[in-house]
């Protein structure tokens, strides 16, 4: 990539420098083959009055004069000299011109400087005053635009091309050297991270990038720093996870394992006291499986809820109901009193887990004589449901972290209280598939309070976003 990098920056250079070594010869052209029209006048219109000097000073048509008039006459400009009847006295022509080419080479326009062509001829009648008047006619003609330079103007053009090769040289140089060092400056943090990259696909979770912008490229570092520092934080939990599921599977399976064993040596009898501990066991590991397999379905986007209807009131009533026994068992109080009925939109059955599954981690983290709070307040045009324990409360660290998948803020904690992780992760999923907004405020110590808010009209939400 630096190569192309490169050779893309370097052919931008080279279209860039063309471009403009060709806008400056055309107006380098223009501009002095205008200068030389404009000389090519000057000297014309001065010389009727050097030509009748020089006549009158020597009294005839001196050679050695007319020859100096000659040598400053612009190449390919051809004078006669007639009498006014008409006669041909002389003819003027840069010496020069025989030593560059010939007559019939000027005829067809042959340049030895600019490479102009010569088109067109123009043609000029002058007449060369003395003191008695008009005494002779210089009929002119000189090239229309390009003419054939002499040696001072060829010199000067070369050295101007000169200076433009070397200019172009110096240019496309630096321009190479800029090119070469600015590719590398661009691709050096990309390979850093490609480096990154593969070290983190490879298992290196540690790996991090210098962030030495603040541009699309150091953006992209940060966000690659970021990327693998949730990898890390996903590995640890997947990690933690398989210890808490390995505990959570095995002590229900000890437990029935160990009753079996017990039935069949004949320790303990078969009756239904003990065949309700297995069955409470058993159930145990269904809620465990049940919950993990609608979290996944939930987290792939592949859950399907079926929306209908639901008294959110008689739901939330009917979950009480049936943890109001742990509750009191524990030595709890509860506060809930069941407002007028209030319908929503939603899933029956996973609105149901929803509230399970926030009234219980309420119950597991909150000790005796502890109080758990349930209060909802309908608005018109959604509800809000919050569940408030005097509890241990969350780390203000651990906050931004409770809903993600099988986080668990007091690990030895979770683990007496056969906490997962996967509750409120749970909860997080079904109120976003609910197109509702789930927030959690907490005091440790004191303890915490989840607010959830749900439309009553999910489609009317969907619409609104």
């Amino acid at each position: 990539m630096h190569k192309r990098l490169f050779l893309s920056f370097l052919a931008i250079i080279l279209i860039t420098l063309l471009f403009s070594i060709l806008s400056v010869n055309y107006v380098f052209q223009k501009q002095f083959s205008d200068y030389l029209a404009r000389s090519t006048i000057e000297t014309l219109e001065q010389l009727p009055e050097r030509l009748s000097n020089s006549f009158y000073s020597h009294g005839c048509w001196d050679p050695n004069s007319l020859n100096s008039i000659a040598h400053s006459l612009p190449l390919g400009t051809h004078i006669q000299i007639k009498e006014p009847s008409g006669e041909t006295i002389l003819t003027l022509i840069n010496p020069m011109e025989t030593m560059m080419q010939n007559d019939s080479d000027m005829d067809m326009g042959i340049d030895m400087g600019l490479n102009y062509s010569i088109e067109e001829w123009k043609s000029k009648t002058l007449s060369i005053v003395g003191p008695e008047g008009v005494f002779a006619i210089a009929e002119v003609r000189y090239p229309a635009r390009a003419k054939v330079l002499n040696p001072a103007d060829q010199s000067f053009v070369s050295a101007i091309y000169q200076s433009l090769f070397i200019a172009g040289a110096l240019v496309l140089l630096i321009g190479s050297l800029l090119s070469y060092w600015t590719s590398r400056r661009l691709i050096s943090p990309l390979q850093r991270l490609t480096r990154a990259a593969t070290r983190v696909g490879e298992g290196h979770l540690d790996e991090q990038v210098s962030v030495t912008s603040r541009d699309e490229v150091g953006q992209l570092a940060t966000a690659f720093n970021e990327m693998a520092d949730n990898l890390k934080k996903q590995e640890q939990l997947r990690k933690q996870f398989t210890a808490d599921i390995a505990h959570e599977l095995r002590t229900p399976l000890t437990s029935i394992r160990s009753y079996i064993e017990a039935f069949q040596d004949g320790v303990l009898p078969a009756d239904n006291e003990n065949l309700t501990i297995i069955n409470e066991e058993i159930e145990r590991l269904t809620g465990l499986s049940s919950d993990l397999k609608d979290l996944n379905v939930a987290e792939m986007g592949a859950l399907q809820p079926n929306f209908t209807q639901v008294d959110i009131s008689e739901l939330i009533d009917k979950t009480v109901n049936k943890l109001t026994p742990l509750i009191q068992e524990k030595g709890l109080s509860l506060e809930w009193h069941k407002p007028d009925s209030v319908h929503i939109e939603g899933d029956e059955y996973l609105l149901t887990r929803l509230f399970y599954n926030l009234l219980h981690n309420a119950y597991k983290f909150t000790e005796s004589p502890g109080t758990i709070s349930i209060q909802m307040e309908p608005h018109p045009e959604n509800i809000q449901v919050s569940v408030r324990d005097s509890g241990v409360g969350i780390p203000d660290q651990d906050l931004p972290l409770i809903f993600e998948r099988f986080y668990r803020a007091e690990k030895s904690r979770s683990r007496e209280t056969g906490g997962t992780g996967i509750g409120l992760a749970l909860v997080k999923q079904i109120t976003h598939l609910h197109q509702g907004t789930l927030k959690v405020e907490s005091t440790q110590g004191e303890g915490s309070q989840f607010t959830i808010l749900l439309p009553l009209n999910i489609n009317e939400q969907i619409n609104r976003q």
